[in-house]
């Protein structure tokens, strides 16, 4: 049994990345702590949990309990019940101070996602998850990230290399294009805030998706070519980039995740599944597979 702390922010992530990386996690044997910015339980997107919001009419009190839209943009059913086993759970209920954790208590380390800036800029600009990422990286134990998890790694910089925590990794995240694509819908569906699903905004003279996770992501690796996304020439390429589709338990055909090494990382809450397997089965194993990098559940090659 491996120990794995979930780092949270207050409020806002996504219930899905968080809870059903948790249900696998406990389900495989493993003991999970959470940690917030100040020890008491996060509060998750109720957007993401209802989709109530998500609609034009999201902003009339009677009628955005109707939600439309909405119930496609939000978790999936098999997602809110993984949410409800966690919030239930008494260590979600006691989580750890960030200033407060130790980190040589944890076997691994996982960093969910969330979009709204409201609740996760604190999470992505805290010095004090950094330095928490930066201790798992440099001392090769597991990390798991996912979406703007991604984000918060790639951010963290090595006092020992000047560089972040990924350069020289293979890494995955939320892609451009479906930042964008659920960008674009949130200019039409909740177009008094369209702006909810960007959590950074392009500043003037910067060209567009400049602030995207991806391109920063992208800016801290060592080679452009370390990002990786979904082959076109993929049997999966639509199933896996339509932005609709998800994985479960028993079907990875939707998602796309990315192992190096010590390392796994996933792009949006459709790959939870496939992402949470992937990072049990990497707790508690020999340090001989160090070297490998897995795409898709596949050795592809060996990393020296």
């Amino acid at each position: 049994m491996a120990r794995v702390l979930i780092l949270l922010p207050a409020r806002d992530f996504d219930p899905s990345e968080a809870a059903v990386s948790w249900q696998v996690l406990v389900n495989t044997g493993h003991a999970v702590a959470f940690a917030t910015p100040g020890g008491r339980p996060a509060v998750a997107d109720d957007m993401m949990l209802t989709g109530q919001g998500l609609d034009p009419w999201g902003e009339i009190p009677l009628l955005r309990n109707f939600p439309l839209i909405g119930l496609l943009m939000r978790a999936n059913s098999g997602a809110r019940r993984a949410y409800a086993g966690m919030i239930a759970d008494p260590s979600y209920g006691a989580p750890q101070r960030w200033d407060a954790v130790d980190a040589s208590a944890f076997d691994g380390l996982l960093l969910p996602g969330g979009h709204w800036a409201r609740g996760m800029r604190d999470y992505l600009e805290s010095g004090t998850l950094q330095r928490l990422v930066v201790d798992f990286f440099e001392t090769e134990r597991p990390v798991a990230a996912i979406c703007h998890g991604v984000l918060l790694a790639a951010r963290s910089i090595s006092k020992q290399t000047g560089r972040s925590v990924l350069y020289g990794y293979r890494t995955t995240a939320l892609t451009w294009a479906l930042e964008r694509s659920a960008w674009k819908v949130a200019r039409v569906t909740r177009f008094w805030d369209p702006n909810y699903y960007r959590t950074y905004l392009e500043q003037n003279g910067q060209p567009d998706g400049f602030m995207s996770v991806q391109q920063e992501v992208t800016r801290a690796l060592a080679r452009p070519d370390d990002f990786m996304d979904v082959l076109e020439t993929d049997p999966e390429y639509r199933r896996k980039t339509s932005g609709l589709q998800r994985d479960s338990l028993n079907d990875t055909r939707p998602a796309f995740v990315v192992r190096d090494r010590n390392y796994v990382s996933a792009r949006w809450p459709g790959d939870a599944h496939t992402f949470a397997k992937t990072f049990a089965g990497m707790l508690g194993e020999p340090t001989g597979r160090a070297g490998s990098f897995v795409q898709d559940g596949k050795e592809v090659s060996a990393r020296i």
